[in-house]
């Protein structure tokens, strides 16, 4: 384990100042879904995702879980309309734990952050989704949300 990893994780909205902490999480996420070296994201995805999260008029947020002054894990959320609903509805859409920290509870501590900062903001749900292999997280979403039996389709334009 490293030696970062304390029983003390506060979840909080990330700060500009906390770039140089985000990024090895973000390039992490990324990594675990096979973006990475050259099917990598361009840069400048990046930078346009970070600036943002500091944009008055942009419904996308991020948390960060924090512990002894490191990040351990983040959650990127976006506020959008639903067609089926009178309030906004959040969709969780990038959820990631540094491997070195998981099965403590902060992944569940993220999704509790996500739920509060939504309600806060007047959402009526939170959703998300995953792949169908990722047993770890799955094992933890069965336990915080409900799965409808969606399946997910896509189309590249």
């Amino acid at each position: 384990m490293s030696s970062f990893v304390t029983d003390r994780v506060s979840v909080r909205p990330v700060q500009r100042r906390d770039y140089e902490k985000w990024r090895p999480l973000w390039d992490g996420y990324n990594s675990f879904y096979g973006r990475e070296g050259a099917t990598g994201l361009d840069e400048v995805i990046t930078r346009t995702t970070w600036e943002r999260f500091f944009g008055a008029s942009e419904p996308m947020r991020c948390l960060v879980a924090e512990t002894n002054e490191h990040f351990a894990g983040l959650a990127h959320f976006i506020l959008h309309r639903s067609t089926t609903r009178l309030q906004d509805v959040c969709y969780l859409q990038d959820l990631f734990t540094a491997p070195q920290v998981r099965r403590r509870g902060i992944g569940r501590q993220l999704i509790a952050g996500v739920y509060e900062a939504a309600k806060a903001m007047g959402c009526s749900r939170v959703y998300w989704q995953t792949q169908a292999t990722n047993a770890t997280g799955r094992a933890l979403y069965d336990q915080v949300a409900r799965h409808h039996g969606f399946i997910v389709y896509t189309h590249e334009l």
